[in-house]
Order: C-alpha cells, then sequence, then structure tokens
C-alpha cells in the first residue's frame, strides 16, 4: 500500500494521482543510446576492442537507470477532497500534508522544454509560510488546476 492510501482520513478520497515525469531518465538513455551506436559501430567497423567500451557504456546506462527508477518508485503526488499529500525519497523522506483550506496557491515553474514536454515544478505556497518545491512533476499545470477544483468544490 502507498504512503497515500496508508495516510487517507476517514471519508477521505483521492481525486488526482501525479507522478514524476520520463525526463527523469533522460542521461540513462543518452548513455544506452551511446552503448547501442557503439556496439553498431563495432558489428559494422570490425573494431573488436570496441566490445569493452559498448559494454562500459551499457553498465554505465544500467547504473544510472537506478536513481531515476527508485526517484519514480518512492514519489507520490495526490490531491485529496481535504488535502495535498505528497511524498518524495525512499531512505530520507520528505512528505507534505496540507488541508485544502491551508493551500494559498500553486505555483508552476517550467522551462522551454518543460512546456514542450509536459514537466515542470509545482511550488506548494500555504498559509502560515509553507513553501515547498518538487521538480520533473508530470503535467503540472494539471495537478495546479486539481487543486483548484477541490478548492472550489
Amino acid at each position: 500500500m502507498s504512503y497515500v492510501e496508508n495516510n487517507l482520513l476517514p471519508n477521505e478520497q483521492v481525486t488526482y494521482w501525479a507522478k514524476l515525469h520520463w525526463i527523469i531518465y533522460f542521461w540513462p538513455m543518452v548513455f544506452l543510446v551511446g552503448a547501442v551506436a557503439v556496439a553498431v559501430g563495432v558489428a559494422l567497423l570490425g573494431w573488436h576492442d570496441g566490445w569493452i567500451a559498448s559494454a562500459v557504456l551499457a553498465g554505465i546506462a544500467l547504473l544510472s537507470f537506478l536513481p531515476p527508477w527508485v526517484d519514480s518508485l518512492s514519489s507520490e503526488f495526490a490531491v485529496t477532497n481535504k488535502r495535498v499529500l505528497i511524498k518524495v525519497g525512499l531512505i530520507r523522506r520528505h512528505s507534505l500534508e496540507l488541508l485544502l483550506q491551508k493551500v494559498e496557491g500553486i505555483g508552476v515553474d517550467q522551462t522551454l522544454t518543460g512546456r514542450i514536454l509536459g514537466y515542470g515544478t509545482i511550488t506548494v505556497t500555504g498559509t502560515g509560510g509553507t513553501r515547498e518545491s518538487f521538480q520533473r512533476i508530470s503535467r503540472p499545470l494539471e495537478f495546479r488546476r486539481q487543486v483548484q477544483g477541490s478548492l472550489a468544490g
């Protein structure tokens, strides 16, 4: 069971789930494409020592997939009919549970690449000075729209 599901209040229901964007796998994919390119070059050009370089790049690609994969599995972003719940981290956990009535605003920051690919940073601002930012969230404008919709409804 997830963190959000374990921490729901009585009569509380999740209305929206968000997740990290696939862009977190960008560099591992670059290493993997490099490994495949070197392997193809080895096969086409007959460069026998190139298999070692390809294997090293493939190993780096596989190892570099682990941190973003763990980040993806250990991050939860949810809007319920009562609260905004966010949890990131596996070993060092950071969580935010903010009642909808205490939400002053949800800021969204997106780079040009983020706008094109559909990811960005959300900043949750609550009454009393609570201000938390979370990066590389998929569809951040939809997350904000869901929070605002829950506040209005």
